[in-house]
């Protein structure tokens, strides 16, 4: 009996080959998703101990949504910034979500329709993701599944990280104060990968702390980000 073309080896291989990838890339986004996602905990509780209320956190989240510059705002208002200086850093900060989008807007062809709420999730982790695939289809798909996961989680953690930060009062008692900063830097370390990443993050490092005692909190976020075209500049001059 003559086989079918699903029947035959070759069709059964092609079958498993296009179901691989598509459950490949859900694991991945999943994992991505649900590792960064649990950090909106932290980002309650840091915003907790700097004065925010829990609605405006959670507001923050739902509305900003990425981590590095909801981050950085807290930290300037708690650090006593003005609060116009804070949300200056935090939208330097926020640019590059506009580059990421460039790129993705070409790699995903979404329709019209669904393109604003889309860009609400281009952030670091969705764009890895999505560039990570080999096509349209997977990178799709990666986008979305990492964009849901971790924008769930990260509000829902940054609802009991500041109910939680709430309820057992002083957060620099506990040492709770540290959570921000630490998972700022845990989620920045892996993105330096090239000579040029790290010497622009140990100049803003510099620039930072060099001018944190003498100028207004806030200022000097605004002043670190000017290590990256000083880097390229520099980079340029090379022979």
């Amino acid at each position: 009996m003559q086989e079918t073309p699903e029947e035959t080896p070759e069709g059964v291989a092609e079958e498993v080959a296009e179901g691989r990838p598509r459950a490949a890339v859900v694991r991945d986004a999943l994992g991505v998703g649900v590792a960064v996602g649990l950090s909106g905990f932290a980002f309650g509780v840091t915003a907790a101990g700097a004065g925010i209320s829990t609605l405006q956190a959670c507001v923050l989240s739902l509305l900003v949504f990425t981590g590095a510059s909801q981050f950085a705002l807290v930290g300037a208002l708690a650090a006593g910034g003005n609060p116009f200086t804070a949300a200056a850093g935090a939208f330097f900060l926020g640019t590059r979500n506009a580059f990421y989008g460039l790129r993705l807007s070409q790699l995903l062809q979404l329709p019209r329709p669904v393109r604003p709420l889309a860009a609400h999730w281009v952030i670091d982790e969705t764009t890895a993701v999505a560039l990570a695939q080999p096509d349209r289809k997977s990178a799709r798909l990666g986008f979305t599944v990492t964009g849901l996961t971790l924008y769930a989680l990260w509000n829902l953690t940054t609802l009991l990280g500041a109910l939680g930060a709430e309820a057992i009062g002083d957060t620099r008692a506990w040492g709770l104060d540290a959570a921000g900063p630490a998972v700022f830097l845990a989620l920045l370390a892996p993105m330096l990968k090239t000579s040029t990443e790290r010497a622009v993050a140990v100049l803003a490092l510099v620039l930072g702390l060099g001018f944190l005692p003498v100028l207004p909190a806030g200022v000097p976020v605004l002043i670190a980000a000017l290590a990256a075209p000083v880097v390229l500049w520099m980079k340029g001059r090379r022979p």
